[in-house]
Formats: C-alpha cells, sequence, structure tokens
C-alpha cells in the first residue's frame, strides 16, 4: 500500500474541501481494499446518500470521512435522525477515517470501523441549528469514536506505519459474531464490556478488574440491578465467540 497520494488530480478545484474529498477519495479507489474479502472496491457514482465505496464482490459498502488534521475523538456525521434510522435498520455502510499530512502528501492514518460496531450509545445528538440558519431547527450528529473499542477500530495505515493485508483481514474477521447479534440493547451491553476490557489494558486480566466498572455500567445502564451477572453473562459470550480465552478460575486472556 502506497501511502502517498497525488494532490495535482484536484488543481482544477477552488474550494479545500472540494480538493481534499477528490485527492482522498481517489487514493482511497486506488489503495485500498475490502477487509471483509480482500477484493479491491469501486467507487459509488456521485450523488449516493450513504455510502462512497462498495465491494462488488462481497457487497460490503463504505462511507469514507477524511480530515487534515488528527482524526479526534468524535467525527461529524449527518443527521442525527437519518443515523438512528439506519442503525436500527441495520442499512448502515461501513466506515472509512483517513487523515493526511498535506505538506508531505502523505496518509498519516487510515482505518475502518466496521458497521457492527455503531449503536445509538456511539451517536451524539447535537444542537438544531438556529432559527437564522438555512435549515433552521435541522439537528446534526457526532460519531463517538472515543466509545468504540480498540478492535472496532482496524487500521490499514497508523501513524505512518502501513499494517499487513492479511493483519487486516484478520484483525476484522475477529469481531464479525458481533452481526449475529441483532438485538441492539444487547449489543451495546456487549461493547461495553469490550470497552471495559481496553481499559484495563492488560491481554490477561480478573473478572475482578472488570467489576471495578460496575459504578459506570450501572450510570450507564440504571434500569439494570444485577450489573456483576451481566458482566459475566458478556464475558462468557465473548468467550463462547473466541473474542477470549478463560484460563482459570475468573480469569480471562484477550486474543
Amino acid at each position: 500500500m502506497q501511502k502517498r497520494f497525488d494532490i495535482n488530480i484536484a488543481e482544477r478545484y477552488h474550494s479545500a474541501s472540494q480538493r481534499s474529498r477528490v485527492f482522498t477519495e481517489a487514493w482511497v479507489n486506488n489503495e485500498a481494499f475490502c477487509p471483509n474479502c480482500g477484493s479491491s472496491i469501486d467507487q459509488f457514482q456521485k450523488g449516493r446518500p450513504v455510502a462512497d465505496f462498495y465491494c462488488s464482490k462481497c457487497y460490503e459498502e463504505y462511507e469514507l470521512k477524511s480530515k487534515k488534521d488528527s482524526i479526534g475523538m468524535k467525527v461529524i456525521n449527518g443527521a442525527y435522525r437519518t443515523m438512528i434510522e439506519r442503525l436500527i435498520s441495520d442499512n448502515n455502510p461501513n466506515l472509512f477515517l483517513l487523515n493526511y499530512d498535506l505538506r508531505r502528501c502523505e496518509i498519516q492514518n487510515f482505518f475502518v470501523v466496521p458497521k457492527h460496531f455503531f449503536v445509538p450509545e456511539i451517536i451524539e445528538k447535537r444542537k438544531p441549528l438556529s432559527e437564522t440558519a438555512r435549515r433552521a431547527g435541522w439537528v446534526g450528529c457526532n460519531i463517538l469514536l472515543k466509545d468504540i473499542p480498540l478492535t472496532g477500530k482496524i487500521f490499514y495505515i497508523k501513524n505512518g506505519k502501513v499494517e499487513s493485508r492479511s493483519r487486516i483481514l484478520e484483525n476484522w474477521r475477529k469481531t464479525l459474531f458481533l452481526r449475529e447479534e441483532k438485538e441492539i440493547v444487547e449489543k451495546g451491553w456487549i461493547l461495553d464490556i469490550m470497552n471495559c476490557v481496553d481499559k484495563i489494558g492488560k491481554r490477561e486480566f480478573s473478572l475482578k478488574d472488570v467489576y471495578s466498572f460496575e459504578n459506570v455500567l450501572e450510570n450507564k445502564h440504571p434500569n439494570n440491578k444485577h450489573i456483576k451477572d451481566k458482566i459475566r453473562q458478556q464475558l462468557q459470550y465473548l468467550r463462547d465467540r473466541g473474542y477470549l480465552d478463560f484460563i482459570a478460575r475468573g480469569r480471562y486472556r484477550l486474543n
């Protein structure tokens, strides 16, 4: 995978945002591949309301967001209501995120967030536009990247370093089991536990380590009065799906 992009293909555009869109889309079209099956991807014709790219072999779809500066903790997206409806209907593309160094014409970071990591909890509702705005009352949203587990950010390029093709495909397969979970509330619980495991920061950890997040989970799920039972249930689910290994009583290893 080549990190450099051709800025000259956008020279006829005057707007900085238009130039950015042209050369980043061209780079993705030439260099990226489908993380689900490894095939090349194609760009949709302009005017597609949701996705930008698709795989003609396995039919996965991808939306692209790019920034000159660092990606940050959240990504601005479209209408809040539309986004929530897409999540509920599962009509949501995977998300490509890219940031670049314009001076060096190089990609710094490029990763994909699989669509099965999108739940309402990671969608932040923005304030309505003011009455004087052209689209008065319109409500947008942000995608909260900080609330997505580490395994939900599959890097092709990280801090300028290109990841191997085989590793990208392996990392994608690791969490495909989440697509089997159609109940969106239950999926939110699974992702919460995955985030807790991330925050522990160790490959091997104990049940007690996860219990330390009991108050955090209780605040997120105030109607659940059996937080510890739920923690054990989700750890068992992740173990059964091969995401974790059970290595001893009350001890786990992250795969």
